[in-house]
């Protein structure tokens, strides 16, 4: 059977528009919800110990990114950022949906400071108030529930150093 040359160039010309379309889908871009590896970390409180898995963010892109598009984190979870020596740190939540606890914590594993119940999707400016080696994000009101202070110690390998 015979194929008509213009159905061999129509055949032709599809296979064509399609490989494109294929390779762009296989190279776009990831959501941004991904989860790293988790590191346990434990709050001293001045009632207990609180033992949370956090994600440790350690360069400028996993700092600039944080926890920007995700929709949830498990109670028991966050996100440390270490910012490689203390520094006075100003945090937003631009494209951050969870709304979140930031503990402020100095070079010796102390808390300086909590800001709380911080707004999602907000450009306002949340400043550390003291140089501050890392920040540790968890979800909203758990630092209220957990009765977690300022003052109260962080136990993490980041804090032996």
């Amino acid at each position: 059977m015979r194929v008509p040359s213009k159905t061999v160039r129509i055949l032709a010309c599809l296979a064509a528009l399609s490989a494109p379309l294929t390779v762009a889908r296989a190279e776009a871009p990831a959501t941004g919800t991904e989860q790293a590896k988790t590191e346990p970390l434990a709050i001293l409180a001045q009632d207990g110990r609180r033992a949370f898995q956090v994600e440790v963010m350690r360069n400028d892109a996993q700092r600039a990114k944080g926890l920007m598009y995700r929709r949830s984190m498990p109670a028991d979870h966050g996100m440390l950022f270490d910012f490689e020596r203390p520094l006075p740190v100003n945090m937003w939540m631009k494209n951050t949906y969870i709304p979140l606890d930031m503990v402020f914590i100095r070079s010796d594993g102390s808390i300086a400071r909590i800001a709380a119940d911080t707004e999602p999707l907000s450009t306002q400016i949340i400043a550390s108030g003291e140089p501050v080696l890392a920040v540790l994000e968890l979800n909203a009101g758990t630092a209220a529930k957990l009765g977690i202070r300022a003052g109260d110690r962080i136990e993490h390998p980041l804090f032996r150093r």
